[in-house]
């Protein structure tokens, strides 16, 4: 049997310093009237940043049985511009916006076509197997760098 590649899940990937990631919007990401329910614009955002991570090389899951730390969202602020819909074509737009310490401040925008229908700011803190902040490590602060965030 031959891989046709349909066997491999999407990935996204850089343009420039900003990551692309597609998805399409299916009746269980909806209400009852066809239009995305609010709270499934954060999952949509958060598969596009841990694919960003992974287009990154940062290996969040070696990382983790390694060392037990992790990222987690501790901060997110939305807004919503317009609904998405029942079968609509999104793509999710991040951005490495600044680094400090023990967090990175990440951009996203959900994006139809040239339509913005959501903004957010998310803040990903790398907290130890105690859920306290710790240094992100240094080749993972660097990659960052390299897409031209701030620090």
């Amino acid at each position: 049997m031959t891989d046709c590649g349909f066997d491999k899940p999407y990935r996204g990937g850089f343009v420039a310093a900003e990551h692309h990631f597609a998805l399409t919007v299916y009746f269980e990401d909806t209400d009852a009237y066809g239009i995305v329910y609010y709270a499934n614009y954060l999952k949509f955002m958060e598969r596009a940043r841990s694919d960003m991570l992974r287009a990154c090389g940062i290996d969040q899951e070696a990382e983790l049985a390694r060392s037990g730390s992790a990222y987690a969202v501790v901060e997110a602020h939305l807004r919503y511009r317009r609904p998405a819909k029942l079968g609509d074509d999104l793509r999710i737009l991040s951005t490495i916006d600044e680094v400090r310490g023990s967090s990175v401040e990440i951009q996203q925008r959900v994006m139809r076509g040239d339509e913005m229908l959501n903004e957010g700011r998310i803040t990903a803190a790398f907290l130890d197997g105690s859920g306290r902040p710790r240094r992100h490590p240094k080749e993972w602060v660097d990659r960052f760098m390299a897409l031209g965030s701030g620090s």
